[in-house]
């Protein structure tokens, strides 16, 4: 689905990743955690195709991101804070997003009824709470059907019904077959949703473990207790 081939990234002298490769197929939601600046974000950034490596190749569906920027309309992507033209209405802004992607394909307006944001189209962006603006954000990773979805602290500000919402959201696609990319710091958040961890740490992959491996290797019954577990060995 998504390969990763001996990527590095400078931002002058610094470098902020060194020579990752890692594979993600579909089907599989995979959480990325690590420290922060530990380069998760800039690998995100890379495969979204907003911050280009300085060496190395991004491959999606067999074919390298630099000759097909089509691929883009495949992800979905929900930043952890979304910044929208403070001016506009959610119902504008969904309008204008739809008339950028001229999309032909039927739309999955399933968060956008369960989060009723039908009932909030006229109210402006700048009005909004940190959570209502999540939900739209949510709605809109999702709303295009796209083969990739990439969630960027996808439940911080969310109230808990919402939460459980979108969670359950998460797992629906992921049983779907979907690519689900997700990095959050609530690791409690976790248990249900993931099916395999990647560990970032000073740029570099750590380990990339299927969750059943990674309880195993621990003796832990929960992914956030061995997660915080392998985090503290490689701390000490």
């Amino acid at each position: 689905m998504i390969e990763v081939k001996n990527i590095s990234k400078f931002f002058g002298k610094l470098k902020v990743l060194k020579d990752v490769s890692i594979n993600l197929e579909k089907g599989e939601c995979i959480a990325m955690i690590g420290p922060n600046g530990c380069g998760k974000t800039t690998l995100i950034k890379s495969i979204l195709g907003m911050v280009l490596p300085s060496s190395g190749e991004i491959i999606f569906d067999n074919k390298s991101i630099t000759k097909d920027i089509e691929y883009r309309k495949n992800i979905g992507y929900m930043p952890q804070i979304g910044r929208y033209p403070e001016n506009m209405t959610i119902g504008q802004i969904i309008n204008m997003i739809k008339g950028i992607r001229n999309s032909d394909e039927e739309l999955d307006e399933e968060l956008y009824h369960q989060f009723h944001i039908e009932q909030l189209l006229d109210k402006q962006m700048r009005t909004l709470s940190g959570g209502t603006t999540q939900k739209v954000s949510a709605t809109l990773a999702f709303l295009f059907n796209p083969k990739v979805l990439v969630l960027d602290e996808p439940t911080a500000g969310l109230d808990p019904l919402a939460s459980e919402i979108l969670k359950e959201k998460i797992i629906k696609e992921r049983n779907n077959g979907k690519l689900i990319l997700i990095t959050s710091h609530l690791l409690s958040e976790l248990d249900d949703l993931i099916s395999q961890v990647v560990l970032i740490q000073d740029g570099q992959i750590v380990f990339h473990k299927s969750v059943l491996q990674l309880k195993k290797d621990t003796g832990e019954d929960k992914i956030s207790k061995s997660i915080i577990q392998v985090l503290k060995e490689k701390v000490a």
